[in-house]
């Protein structure tokens, strides 16, 4: 099973949570908010070599913690995968548009330099202009949109740039994020909780709940269960293939 995006630290007993997915054989991607949040989520999972920990930066806090790049761009060099990164075009979040922009904008510079990320992103109602800098920075990496819920013609254009796409039991939950999944390259789909944020049956989602999130992906593509969690795991290795990684390499945060 495969959780491309969930919050480890924000649990309320990560480490029970690390070691369920240990004793389940996971593959997680856990994603960070803030830099300084990396190495203690990092230290979490030391030794598992199915959990890998994101450096980000999450654009809801990026006018709060925007002095924390230079603590981004000194951990970026340790760090094989990004996230939670991007641009929130919510009402709430519109006020401080421009400390976004300038944060996701020196991320994926600094991604560039590097020589490219895996980056987690979130674009929610923000695609087009996550896009944007996307195309204008080409080498920060390979996109994976988290939950994306943009329009046909964005996801159209999120295709042709390259991106991936994790969707799980929020995105699949609803007929749009289906109708969406429908019109994804199947071969670049991986499934994420994003827990402990999504609900699942009342309470915070965990990695281990996506079995829900196959099976309506296997509804959606008209395929066996089996098929699908099948196509999952080979995006999986294709990706991290694509990246440098290996599925099973050593214990790299």
């Amino acid at each position: 099973m495969i959780d491309f995006h969930c919050h480890l630290d924000l649990y309320p007993d990560p480490h029970q949570v690390v070691q369920e997915c240990i004793s389940r054989n996971l593959y997680v991607l856990s994603v960070t908010t803030t830099p300084s949040a990396w190495p203690g989520t990092s230290s979490l999972t030391r030794g598992s070599s199915r959990i890998r920990t994101a450096l980000g930066l999450h654009p809801q806090l990026a006018h709060q913690r925007r002095s924390e790049l230079p603590l981004f761009e000194q951990y970026l060099a340790r760090a094989r995968y990004i996230g939670e990164v991007g641009l929130d075009g919510t009402p709430e979040c519109r006020p401080h548009w421009s400390d976004q922009v300038a944060v996701f904008t020196r991320i994926l510079r600094a991604c560039q330099q590097a020589g490219g990320r895996i980056l987690s992103i979130h674009s929610r109602r923000a695609a087009t202009a996550v896009l944007d800098l996307l195309e204008a920075h080409t080498g920060a990496g390979v996109p994976v949109l988290h939950w994306f819920s943009g329009t046909q013609r964005e996801l159209a254009r999120a295709v042709s740039l390259g991106c991936w796409f994790s969707m799980g039991p929020g995105s699949l939950g609803s007929d749009k994020g289906r109708a969406l999944v429908r019109r994804m390259p199947r071969d670049r789909i991986l499934t994420e909780s994003d827990g402990p944020f999504v609900q699942v049956g009342g309470r915070a989602a965990l990695p281990w709940d996506l079995d829900q999130a196959v099976t309506a992906l296997a509804g959606t593509w008209g395929a066996p269960i089996a098929d699908a969690r099948a196509q999952l795991f080979k995006n999986l290795k294709q990706l991290l293939l694509t990246s440098g990684e290996g599925v099973q390499t050593g214990a790299r945060t």
